[in-house]
């Protein structure tokens, strides 16, 4: 099998100039470039550029595939929207990694050649991996750090957090996750039940309903000229960068109002045993969701059975009409009608009948080899 890798980049912040388009052109011919996109696919050969640099200089969001089970996302965020100590203690491991730029953070996801069972054509065509984890960018431009635990959550699936290592830090609202969240932890191949393990004694998520008056305490004491900035940026169409700053600015005045209330800190083995309660609560509802489909498909098979036996004749010449159609599908469909008329006439009591309508069928088609032997597997007659 030959190699291939699929390379895709996003700029959201500002669109690509004409010259930073015509420098990206000369570094590929083939590629699909956009004022706001960079995206190609190799079989044979590879980009000619360092992605790092694609990232440090023109985008903010970048995808890599490659059929040997490699797969990194990378956003490029401002310096200004989360602080160092924040970064430090979840980039520990190859999973999520930063790099300080002049004037971004550039954070990276990787998987790194760990998985077998990887088909990356379908991977990238029927998934549309930039699409579901670009999102992951806003979340972090808004203070919602879900996205740094679940690289470091990549570790404990693979074992190389060990049994005695800490979270990095407690991230809130772990029961509930976004979206592009779940893409990112879908992308990294983090274990479901560690997932929703994680979420089992994590503290909610900042509730807005719940903290209306604490949003007036700290709006009362904006000065004028603060209030007057966020709203020049409201009106000069810079709604999203005004919302990050004021998010910025609420959370850093939150953290000085006294002491933050501690939840449990809790080691990966603790995180184990969450996955495993987890992963019992898992198997019970998808074993209740089967029995549910089955006690559906149970009656809409009863309603048939009670529809065929309202008119056997009807029926049989169903199946006479797709038998004798003579091929492949109509056999499989008139072996399928057939089985149903067993049944259904098995709950009318009526099986000797049967036995002797379908013997007359039978001999009708016996010459039908295709059939016949469809009929046998089928467990209607026995192999002549």
């Amino acid at each position: 099998m030959s190699e291939y890798q699929y390379f895709e980049f996003l700029a959201i912040d500002r669109p690509l100039s004409a010259r930073e388009m015509d420098h990206l052109r000369a570094i590929s011919t083939r590629a699909r470039i956009t004022p706001v996109s960079f995206v190609n696919e190799y079989n044979w050969g590879s980009l000619k550029a360092d992605p790092v640099d694609f990232m440090r200089r023109f985008f903010d969001a970048h995808v890599y595939l490659a059929n040997w089970g490699e797969a990194i996302f990378m956003v490029r965020l401002p310096l200004e929207a989360i602080d160092e100590k924040t970064l430090e203690p979840f980039c520990t491991t190859s999973h999520l990694t930063v790099e300080k730029l002049p004037n971004h953070w550039l954070l990276t996801w990787s998987l790194l050649g760990e998985t077998e069972e990887y088909d990356p054509f379908d991977f990238v065509e029927e998934t549309g991996w930039m699409a579901r984890l670009a999102p992951v960018r806003e979340e972090l431009l808004r203070g919602d750090l879900r996205s740094l635990a679940i690289g470091w959550l990549r570790a404990v699936t693979t074992g190389e957090a060990g049994a005695d290592a800490w979270e990095p830090a407690e991230v809130n609202g772990l029961q509930e996750w976004t979206g592009a969240q779940m893409a990112l932890a879908e992308f990294l191949e983090v274990d479901k039940d560690l997932l929703a393990g994680a979420g089992m004694e994590s503290r909610p998520g900042q509730s807005v309903e719940a903290d209306e008056t604490v949003f007036d305490t700290w709006l009362d004491q904006l000065s004028q000229p603060e209030a007057r900035q966020y709203l020049r940026q409201l009106l000069a169409g810079q709604g999203v960068r005004a919302e990050r700053e004021v998010k910025r600015r609420f959370a850093a005045w939150q953290a000085t109002r006294g002491p933050v209330e501690q939840g449990r800190h809790r080691t990966v083995a603790d995180l184990r045993q969450l996955a495993e309660r987890a992963r019992e609560q898992r198997m019970l509802e998808e074993a209740g969701a089967r029995r549910e489909a089955e006690a559906v498909r149970k009656k809409l098979r009863d309603f048939r059975l009670a529809q065929l036996a309202l008119d056997f004749p009807k029926a049989w010449k169903s199946v006479q009409a797709e038998a004798g159609k003579g091929h492949a599908s109509a056999y499989d469909a008139a072996c399928r009608q057939l089985v149903d008329l067993r049944d259904a006439y098995d709950e009318q009591a009526l099986s000797a009948s049967f036995q002797a309508d379908f013997r007359q069928f039978l001999n009708e088609h016996r010459r039908r080899k295709a059939l016949v032997t469809r009929l046998v597997k089928a467990g209607l007659c026995q192999a002549a």
